[in-house]
């Protein structure tokens, strides 16, 4: 089997791949294996929807020559009439799962109004489908323990500890998330394969959120910084690795300022110095919570829409419909719009010099949540941070584009350290 890392500009000379069903296929850095219906990156799994993995082998079938729109449509929807729109959304996808781009088009280049070719050699990998790694089944849980830590106010957090060996990585308490459900999430399931690769993972949901207690009586940022600390005491993770997306961040960066020893390594994705009512986005966040009053958890709310397209307007149809159904499972719209409002209130400014562990930041450029800015600034502030920008304009990072690749490379990279 031959990989071809560095594919050329032009098209390679190689011989055409002939129809082998049960056959895997190599090219570039991937193996996409048709019996089992997988694409391997690197090793890794990667995540594809039906349509983008038959995409995928109509392109392996037809190198080196070119896949038409006319063919593209008859083997992927069978003849059907489809949009340019749903057309470029697959193209795009199935470059985004390879590791390429519209702009790089160095494994996918686009033929205008003609159709697209993969210009990396492909080579038939007989066997391999049966040694490469499976990709983990969304039906089955792996296993974990969960279990209750009481906070400093007495609000039980609900917490899982992986069945894994491998140091301790805590990931920070987000949004919508259920210890459970979170595992049979097309939009999560990823996350949490690639974070606990190798490693104890320890996760927990957030006060009033997921399993752990509803209702709680307070949502101050001090509060979900002591349900941090007892998490980690409970889990026994001292020193630990704590990846921290969105507002888990700040609380991440301020456990790290008064808990020194007790944190090894930061990694915050689309982190936040300050909330939106703490950086004057009263009228803005005014209208996202009663978006979340109005819509959260139904489907075909016009409300969902809207606050889906602030939060990942470069998500796949199934991933949405996982953060809506994530939603309901998570929280009611109350303490939906309860959290939503306390997490605006959070404010880090000014312990960020405090912070002595070394911190990987990593953003969005197109963030519209909480805008790169800030991240930018939290890494120019914290003493010992190294800086990333993601190419996406997702505040949740998509399973389905490069850049939730990229995002977990680089986490791998820095927590070796």
């Amino acid at each position: 089997m031959i990989f071809a890392r560095d594919c050329p500009s032009r098209l390679c000379a190689f011989p055409r791949v002939g129809h082998n069903r049960g056959m895997a296929y190599a090219f570039a850095d991937c193996v996409l294996d048709e019996t089992s219906h997988r694409l391997l990156r690197s090793g890794t799994p990667v995540h594809v929807e039906p349509q983008v993995f038959d995409l995928l082998i109509a392109l392996v079938r037809t190198a080196p020559g070119l896949l038409s729109y006319d063919d593209m449509i008859e083997r992927v929807w069978h003849g059907r009439i489809v949009s340019d729109a749903t057309l470029s959304a697959r193209i795009s996808s199935a470059r985004a799962a390879v590791g390429d781009s519209g702009k790089a088009q160095s494994v996918i280049r686009t033929i205008p109004r003609r159709g697209v070719q993969l210009v990396c050699p492909v080579h038939l990998a007989p066997g391999i489908g049966e040694r490469v790694t499976p990709a983990p089944d969304p039906r089955v849980i792996p296993r974990q323990t969960i279990r209750y830590a009481a906070s400093a106010d007495g609000t039980g957090i609900a917490y899982a500890v992986s069945d894994a060996e491998g140091p301790p990585l805590v990931r920070g308490a987000h949004w919508i998330s259920h210890l459970e459900h979170d595992w049979t999430s097309p939009l999560w399931r990823p996350w949490l394969d690639r974070l606990g690769a190798g490693r104890r993972l320890i996760r927990y949901d957030a006060r009033g959120t997921g399993l752990s207690e509803r209702h709680p009586p307070r949502r101050s940022q001090g509060d979900f910084v002591a349900d941090l600390a007892a998490v980690i005491a409970a889990a026994g993770a001292d020193p630990a690795d704590i990846f921290a997306v969105s507002q888990s961040a700040p609380v991440a960066l301020a456990f790290a300022a008064t808990h020194p020893d007790r944190v090894r390594r930061l990694v915050l994705v689309n982190g936040f110095v300050q909330g939106s009512y703490a950086r004057g986005e009263i009228d803005r966040t005014d209208a996202v919570i009663a978006m979340i009053r109005a819509g959260w958890g139904l489907p075909g709310s016009p409300f969902v829409k809207a606050v889906a397209t602030v939060f990942m307007p470069r998500a796949t149809e199934v991933e949405l419909a996982s953060f809506v159904e994530m939603q309901t499972r998570s929280a009611n719209s109350e303490e939906a719009a309860a959290m939503r409002r306390a997490v605006g209130h959070f404010d880090v400014s000014a312990i960020l010099e405090q912070v002595t562990a070394p911190v990987l930041v990593m953003a969005s450029v197109g963030d519209a949540v909480h805008p790169q800015a800030q991240s930018r600034q939290l890494a120019r502030t914290l003493p010992n941070a190294e800086f990333l920008s993601l190419d996406t304009d997702n505040h949740v990072i998509a399973p389905s584009e490069a850049a939730f690749a990229v995002m977990m490379d680089e986490t791998d990279r820095f927590l070796a350290g």
